[in-house]
C-alpha cells in the first residue's frame, strides 16, 4: 500500500512520536514496514519516517543506495566505498553523534522542491530494534549517518528547515506556507494540513 506523504504544516510533523507497542502484532508490523518501503521507492526517496505517513510513532525505513551512487562519482582513487544500508528502525535512540561536521544539501518528501545545506556532525551510535524487535546499538558514518540523523530528526519533531539560520528560514517562510496549502508540484501523492485532502 503506498501512503500519502503529509505536507509541512500539519501538526503530526512537529510532534514527538511515541514508541511502538510492544505487544503490536508482527504481521501488522511487518505490513507497515513494507508498506513505507513502498511508499519511499514510489516517491524516489531514501528515508521515510513514520509521521510523514501520518503515523507519531518511532519507526523509520531507509535505503542509502541511491546516495552512495551519486557519492560515488566524488570519491577519490583509492578510498573505501561506503556499504548502502537499507533497513528499518524501530525505537531508536542517538547514542552519540560525533566527528567533523559537514554540510550536504538535503530535501525532504514532507517539503517538495525545496533544498538547503545542513551541517550534521560525520559520525553516530544509535541504538534501536530491527523488524523482528531484536535491540541492536550500532556505529554509521557518513551518508547512512546523514540519512538516518535526518529521519531521527522527524521522530522528534524536527524538521530539516529548523536547523537553518533565521535569515534562511526568513526567506523560506513564503514558499513553506504555500507549499503547506498545496501550493506545489509533486510527483507523488500527498496530503496537505487542513484540508483532508491527498493530490
Amino acid at each position: 500500500m503506498i501512503y500519502s506523504i503529509v505536507a509541512i504544516g500539519d501538526p503530526v510533523l512537529k510532534t514527538k512520536a511515541k514508541n511502538l507497542a510492544p505487544d503490536l502484532p508482527a504481521a501488522e508490523l511487518q505490513q507497515l514496514i513494507a508498506d513505507m518501503f513502498e511508499t519511499m521507492y514510489y516517491a524516489h526517496g531514501v528515508g521515510l519516517a513514520a509521521p510523514q505517513i501520518g503515523k507519531g510513532v518511532r519507526l523509520f525505513v531507509m535505503d542509502s543506495g541511491p546516495m552512495v551512487e551519486v557519492d560515488e562519482e566524488d570519491r577519490e582513487e583509492g578510498e573505501v566505498p561506503e556499504p548502502p544500508v537499507k533497513r528499518a528502525f524501530l525505537n531508536p535512540v542517538m547514542v552519540s553523534e560525533t566527528g567533523e561536521e559537514w554540510g550536504f544539501e538535503e530535501g525532504c518528501l514532507s517539503i517538495p522542491g525545496v533544498r538547503e545545506l545542513v551541517s550534521r556532525p560525520a559520525d553516530i551510535v544509535l541504538r534501536y530494534e530491527d523488524e523482528h524487535r531484536q535491540v541492536h546499538e550500532e556505529a554509521f558514518s557518513g551518508m547512512a549517518a546523514r540519512i538516518i540523523q535526518h529521519e531521527y530528526d522527524h521522530l522528534e519533531g524536527i524538521l530539516f528547515t529548523d536547523k537553518l539560520s533565521a535569515f534562511k528560514k526568513q526567506l523560506l517562510k513564503g514558499k513553506l506556507a504555500r507549499i503547506s496549502k498545496g501550493e506545489v508540484k509533486h510527483d507523488y501523492r500527498m496530503k496537505f494540513a487542513g484540508e483532508g485532502k491527498r493530490r
